[in-house]
């Protein structure tokens, strides 16, 4: 008879064997888990809400079910009688227990430290000519010898005073078009799409309406809403992205889509459900209506893009990794579940190719590669990057399989990025003793007052920039050599440098208060960072070839990752080529702004689908080159590529001889 099952605890990726009849909160608080609670376990806080996913996890190899938990307590149902029913079949951790193989989901509400969802948005200027205007017309009263209807002397209106034609309008608006003149003493405010739609009808003078820009990414999804007349943007929020629940990264979430039928639908309801209730909360902190929210423009990459339209993705998961459309699209927000006004359009920018979505079709509206004369390189970093190399003479672009180390994931104390999480490194280069900055905190781990200030939070593991500043400072002091290796014998030098199994680690931080973990950077966690910047760097390189340049002049480094590393350290690790350090920035959240701009400039539209249209795909899975790139940008910063301006401003470890580099095989994360 089974008396153990195997959970695992998503989004941190956590397992273990345990006992059946343990409680699901006395699973996560053995292995580390942030699942939070502060009655004690008894049902009483509500804290330690946890979701039970269902299917076919091959990732994990193992198949959960919601009956693998215990039935409903009878603490569980006095709770929902004073607090009101779970969302989405939660339950008490602390209440249900094991039964058999599980899949864990802790919601953000449910962690003790929740995430930092890092996507400021970074204006650029922005012209305001939105599809949707309002117009204020004044409308000839129905008289016994003018036998037209109200809808047709609205029209009539519009074309006389504002020279619109080809109007349209549904059920909706004649429905509410009587009682709007009428108590408007015959002036109403219209709202007006591009397409000649009218979408709404308000008696009187209607000041404002609004529309989001929104970016659906894989792990997180930012919002951001703005007056569609002024252009300003009056509130913003972000949310993790449900789906994670299905897999961390997006070959994950396909993957369960083929071993569980009906897995896309569940990951689209996942998905809208998001959304809805980012639309709810920035409508509440802005003081606006959802119904006053008239468009929506979306930015997402192609796996993403897929579901939010309630697409099966499984065609993307293998050559010719086919999109079931790479055009823009227009459509009505209702058809897609999105609860804002009735006839609120949305809008989702073009796609590039497979696994070369309409996120980075925000990035070149907003970067505009295709105006500069220097040769730009583009980098969205995620689970799979995204990749524009060219100028104004021609751009070309590609996908390359980073994985989730740069996000903490695979690495043995990572995390993503919230309080507590190391994320600035510097090791002394005599002593090799580290000194660190954690998320949530102004001090540094040698500063006086860093115990008191992160007592309650503590040292909770380790994110994406501390990471690979940790990794480029082992280098830098010769803790690693170019090849990546720990040097075991410096263990006689700093007992820092420690013995494990038949490796070495470097032990960056002890635990030392309860909630502290230890940290220690493995030679497994060197391997994760070189296997993902090597393939960053491949992808870069197959794009310099295909261009025939051997230097890049400036490079923009987009999303939440770019935001948050220095780019000092990002060239010493060898992910992006050698440049002029001032010539190298983040573009913060470009894929949102690209959005924000589709959004309040309907000629930005024309715009992004032109130049789309004439960005070569390059297809890193069938290119010859690619593996031995890979293969030679393994070694810091690289094998036999130079980097003399780097060498200006940090001075690189002499190059060692190194063993001949091992070809590896990469598959697509």
């Amino acid at each position: 008879m089974i008396d153990q099952a195997m959970v695992v605890f998503t989004p941190s990726g956590k397992r273990g064997s345990f006992a059946l009849g343990t409680s699901v909160l006395q699973a996560a608080r053995e292995l580390g888990v942030d699942l939070d609670s502060v009655c004690g376990g008894r049902g009483l806080c509500g804290r330690c809400q946890v979701q039970c996913a269902n299917g076919e996890f091959s990732k994990h190899n193992i198949v959960s079910r919601p009956d693998h938990l215990s039935d409903a307590t009878r603490v569980e149902a006095r709770y929902q009688r004073i607090n009101g029913a779970f969302v989405d079949g939660r339950r008490l951790g602390c209440q249900a227990t094991i039964q058999g193989n599980l899949v864990i989901d802790i919601p953000p509400d449910s962690q003790v430290h929740r995430q930092v969802i890092r996507k400021d948005l970074d204006r650029a200027d922005i012209t305001v000519n939105p599809a949707v205007k309002l117009y204020v017309v004044d409308v000839q009263q129905p008289d016994m010898h003018d036998p037209s209807g109200d809808l047709r002397r609205l029209k009539q209106a519009l074309t006389i005073e504002w020279g619109l034609t080809q109007l349209n309008a549904g059920l909706f608006i004649v429905r509410e078009l009587q009682q709007a003149l009428r108590k408007g003493d015959w002036q109403v405010t219209v709202a007006v799409h591009e397409t000649g739609d009218i979408l709404g009808v308000w008696p009187g003078f209607k000041e404002a309406v609004y529309g989001m820009a929104i970016d659906v990414g894989s792990t997180t999804i930012a919002a951001h809403l703005c007056d569609l007349s002024s252009g300003q943007v009056l509130a913003s929020n972000g949310a993790m992205n449900p789906q994670i629940r299905f897999g961390e990264d997006l070959m994950s979430r396909v993957s369960y889509v083929m071993m569980n039928p009906g897995g896309d639908a569940e990951m689209t309801d996942a998905v809208i459900g998001a959304i809805n209730d980012l639309l709810r909360a920035v409508s509440t902190v802005s003081g606006i209506l959802p119904e006053d929210i008239l468009e929506l423009c979306f930015v997402a990459n192609p796996v993403m893009h897929h579901l939010l339209l309630g697409i099966n993705p499984v065609e993307l998961g293998g050559a010719p990794f086919a999109l079931a459309t790479d055009e823009s699209m227009q459509l009505n927000a209702d058809e897609m579940g999105i609860r804002v006004h009735p006839l609120a359009k949305a809008y989702l920018l073009p796609c590039v190719a497979g696994h070369v979505g309409a996120d980075t079709s925000g990035v070149v509206l907003s970067e505009s590669p295709q105006t500069q004369d220097a040769m730009t390189l583009l980098v969205d970093v995620g689970t799979n990057a995204e990749i524009v190399l060219g100028n104004r003479h021609r751009l070309v672009a590609c996908s390359s399989p980073t994985g989730p180390a740069f996000e903490g994931a695979q690495i043995s104390g990572g995390q993503r990025a919230a309080p507590g999480a190391i994320e600035r490194v510097r090791i002394d280069p005599e002593t090799l003793e580290p000194r660190f900055s954690v998320i949530g905190s102004d001090t540094w781990s040698d500063d006086q007052g860093f115990a008191s200030d992160n007592a309650s939070v503590g040292v909770t593991g380790i994110c994406g920039s501390g990471i690979i500043e940790v990794v480029a400072e082992m280098f830098l002091t010769g803790i690693i050599d170019a090849d990546g290796v720990v040097n075991g014998e410096l263990a006689s030098r700093n007992p820092r440098i420690q013995a494990t199994d038949r490796t070495f680690s470097y032990l960056l931080h002890e635990s030392r208060q309860p909630g502290d973990v230890t940290i220690r950077i493995t030679q497994n966690d060197v391997r994760q960072i070189q296997l993902a910047k090597a393939a960053l760097y491949a992808g870069i390189r197959l794009l310099m070839d295909r261009l025939g340049v051997e230097k890049v002049e400036r490079i923009r480094l987009a999303g939440a990752f770019g935001s948050h590393i220095d780019v000092k350290y990002a060239m010493i690790l060898g992910l992006i080529p050698d440049c002029d350090l001032a010539q190298v920035g983040s573009a913060g959240n470009a894929a949102g702004t690209g959005a924000l701009m589709a959004l309040l400039d309907q000629d930005a539209r024309r715009e992004i689908e032109q130049v789309v249209r004439s960005i070569e795909k390059v297809e890193t899975a069938v290119e010859a080159d690619f593996q031995q790139h890979f293969v030679e940008a393994m070694a810091f910063p690289h094998k036999t590529a130079s980097f003399p301006e780097l060498g200006k401003v940090v001075p690189l470890p002499e190059a060692r001889a190194s063993r001949p580099a091992r070809r590896r095989r990469v598959r697509r994360a």
